[in-house]
């Protein structure tokens, strides 16, 4: 019975912190909010966006940078400067994760990933 509660209460915590990560720090499905980000703030964050596909995407050289907009879950419409190679995803998908951060007029991403 003694070697019982050896294996139990361990079993509990970790089944315990398992499902809070799960229910709390695993990114979800759902799209990111702006909102979240200081202009005035460097530090590069993670948000799941939706691409703007009307406004088309554009390459340019003399910065080397792509340049398109996306939209997060409010409907917010952002431009978004990132590096010139886009995911060769990038078409087909809609919906990806950006790092990077927010300057008061566009977002900077240092990093475009897919699903």
């Amino acid at each position: 019975m003694k070697n019982l509660k050896k294996f139990i209460v361990p079993g509990l915590i970790l089944l315990f912190i398992l499902v809070i990560y799960t229910s709390y720090f695993a990114p979800g499905d759902e799209l990111g909010d702006f909102s979240t980000f200081d202009p005035n703030n460097n530090a590069n964050k993670d948000i799941r966006v939706e691409i703007v596909r009307d406004k088309g995407v554009r390459k340019d050289m003399a910065s080397g940078s792509s340049i398109f907009y996306v939209k997060d879950k409010n409907g917010v419409e952002v431009m978004v400067q990132g590096p010139i190679e886009l995911p060769p995803t990038f078409e087909m998908n809609d919906v990806f994760t950006l790092k990077g951060h927010l300057h008061k007029d566009y977002f900077h991403a240092t990093e475009i990933l897919a699903k």
